[in-house]
């Protein structure tokens, strides 16, 4: 009696950029950039990390952000200020680590993403997604510009792919991180200071980066 074929198993859609902006307390100020970048690239996110206290000068840069974001089909993510994500019509925000997300899953949950970075061991990646998280992030470095090797990332990244189907986002540091980072199979890549700190330009560094994230053997 034949073996009937078994049907091939699904694949995860196409790997997507994430973009992740300067520590700001400025957001308008980005605007003009972050319109160029979404133009040259798929975007699926963008994260702005806010710094300052003045909630309400925060609040009117977001309201003036957000239609250049989510006009390009992307998300608006807020990174230190969850509590200000449905005042100013952000998407959702980035929480550091479990006890972050834990305090701000109230305030998102349901109609908000809650995204979750700062994740040392397996078990906290595992503990955020039970909490609740919609993707968990792997290599983003601390406030002192510090990660773990990238080999570790790699690993992790391929650990979550082969185990959970709740995205991951890969951070990369350098150019020749991307395709290896799709390849271990992140659903995401973030780049910040990667495309920021270009001297060509946000635009022409987007693009790159776009380039590198679509060749087929990254994906395949």
């Amino acid at each position: 009696m034949a073996t009937r074929p078994q049907p091939p198993e699904p694949r995860r859609p196409a790997p997507r950029l994430y973009l992740v902006t300067p520590p700001t307390a400025d957001p308008a100020a980005l605007a003009d950039a972050i319109a160029q970048a979404l133009e040259a690239a798929d975007v699926a996110a963008v994260l702005v990390p806010l710094t300052g206290d003045d909630e309400r000068a925060l609040l009117n840069g977001l309201k003036a952000l957000a239609p250049a974001v989510q006009g390009a089909g992307a998300a608006l993510l807020l990174g230190g200020r969850p509590e200000l994500a449905a005042r100013a019509g952000a998407d959702g925000a980035h929480l550091a680590g479990i006890d972050e997300l834990n305090a701000a899953l109230p305030s998102l949950k349901p109609d908000r993403i809650a995204g979750c970075g700062g994740l040392a061991t397996r078990h906290d990646a595992m503990t955020a997604a039970e909490a609740g998280a919609d993707y968990v992030m792997f290599g983003d470095p601390d406030e002192r510009g510090h990660r773990p090797s990238f080999d570790a990332v790699l690993e992790r990244v391929e650990w979550w792919a082969e185990v959970f189907e709740i995205p991951s986002v890969g951070f990369a540091m350098h150019p020749d991180e991307i395709a290896a980072l799709v390849t271990a199979g992140a659903d995401f890549v973030a780049v910040g200071g990667l495309v920021f700190d270009d001297p060509r330009g946000l635009a022409a560094a987007m693009k790159d980066a776009q380039a590198i994230l679509a060749i087929p053997e990254a994906v395949e």
